[in-house]
């Protein structure tokens, strides 16, 4: 069960909350103006009672002037976040004083619209509303108390609260799909960074390769034949000083040989610099087990390869390197495993590479609906070198039964 979403905390008191968007200046418009609307009805309930010569005019002097320090309190504060009860403690404060306010003039009625949205968008809706009717129970009875019960004592503050709730709850849904659209924008610029890196990365490899097949079909296989020559030039020649000449011959183009065999090894991805990708598999297998010994986790990690090897593009090769890299980690970061199993096996007319746990495993249905968790991009990237091969992943998983991946190249698409 996925938890409720929490409220916005603060949303028109908080200047410093508002996310890049296209509905920035309204948000702080809104902001502004509710700030506006609560000092300016709060100074003109004080002036009036001062210009009236209120009999109350010092006790309504003292409770807006705290009314309105409250309030400031709040503003300031508002940028941490503040929990739940913190903010029904403050609102409390506010509905106070306003009703001792109310209790001496009819004018701190006006103050009542601005309350309403004050509380629509502090509290969540379950708690806000609640808290809408009771300031209206409020206004009815401190405007009552002074001009009596009458239509327009009722009407005004039921018209007032409608809107504020229609308007408060229009806004919040405007400020939910906002954050939400904010989630997207950033989720697809991470899923481009990560298309362009992989493009790179695919472009860089498959130009290595290419380097690498040239020098071996020309500069290798040249060196290769000069050697073997001069081998053979030196059974049919029995001159020493020539037999020592052809000889440091020989020996030179094998060392150039050698030299230019370690190039190409160099120019295969730097795992997979023994040229073979079981090696380089165990190797990783090996490695990250040792790892997670030195971490002191209880994950052991064991590699097996079945089937007959065949030579793969080297593309193909760093894929499911990399895709294993990628499988093994999450296995150490996330899955809290006993035991997981590295399989590569060839299959014929296809490649396949199992990474298997017992971890904790997961919900891939509400990892998916989770946009925080796509934003990691793990499982999107395997999934997408994988792809990008012609081959396909698959994930099975379960919370509690461990975490099998699975990915299958074909071969022909890999030739």
């Amino acid at each position: 069960m996925t938890a409720p979403a929490a409220p916005l905390p603060l949303p028109l008191l908080d200047f410093g909350r508002v996310s890049p968007s296209a509905l920035r200046p309204v948000f702080i418009t809104l902001r502004f103006g509710l700030h506006v609307l609560v000092v300016g009805l709060a100074l003109f309930v004080m002036v009036r009672a001062l210009l009236a010569d209120d009999q109350y005019e010092g006790a309504i002097t003292i409770l807006t002037i705290a009314f309105l320090a409250c309030y400031g309190a709040g503003v300031a504060t508002s940028h941490r976040n503040l929990p739940q009860w913190a903010r029904v403690l403050w609102l409390t404060a506010l509905l106070a004083l306003w009703a001792g306010m109310s209790a001496m003039t009819p004018d701190a009625a006006f103050l009542a619209f601005p309350l309403f949205f004050l509380e629509l968008h502090v509290l969540a809706a379950p708690l806000a509303v609640p808290l809408v009717v009771v300031t209206f129970g409020l206004s009815v009875w401190g405007t009552a108390s002074h001009l009596g019960f009458e239509v327009g004592t009722i009407l005004g503050p039921l018209i007032s609260a409608g809107v504020a709730i229609v308007i408060g709850l229009g806004y919040r849904a405007m400020a939910q799909e906002t954050k939400d659209r904010q989630a997207l924008i950033l989720d697809l610029i991470a899923t481009r960074e990560e298309l362009s890196t992989a493009s790179r990365e695919a472009g860089t490899l498959a130009e290595r390769e290419r380097i690498a097949r040239e020098i071996h079909d020309t500069v290798a296989q040249g060196l290769s034949s000069i050697q073997m020559l001069l081998h053979a030039a030196e059974r049919d020649i029995d001159d020493e000083r020539t037999l020592d000449k052809l000889r440091l011959a020989r020996e030179t183009a094998s060392e150039n040989l050698a030299e230019t065999r370690r190039f190409i090894r160099e120019l295969s991805p730097p795992s997979l610099d023994e040229q073979t990708l079981p090696a380089a598999l165990r190797r990783l297998a090996a490695a990250v087990d040792e790892q997670a010994a030195q971490a002191g986790t209880a994950t052991r990690v064991s590699y097996s390869t079945s089937g007959d090897p065949v030579a793969l593009p080297m593309s193909i090769d760093a894929t499911l390197l990399r895709i294993a890299q990628g499988a093994l980690a999450n296995v150490l970061r996330h899955a809290r495993a006993t035991r997981a199993e590295l399989t590569l096996s060839y299959l014929g007319d296809e490649v396949a590479l199992d990474v298997v746990d017992d971890g904790i495993g997961f919900d891939p249905v509400a990892l998916a609906a989770d946009l925080a968790a796509q934003l990691r991009f793990g499982l999107r990237a395997m999934r997408e070198r994988a792809e990008r091969e012609g081959g396909s992943i698959d994930i099975e998983s379960h919370p509690g039964e461990g975490t099998a991946v699975s990915v299958r190249i074909p071969v022909a698409a890999a030739s």
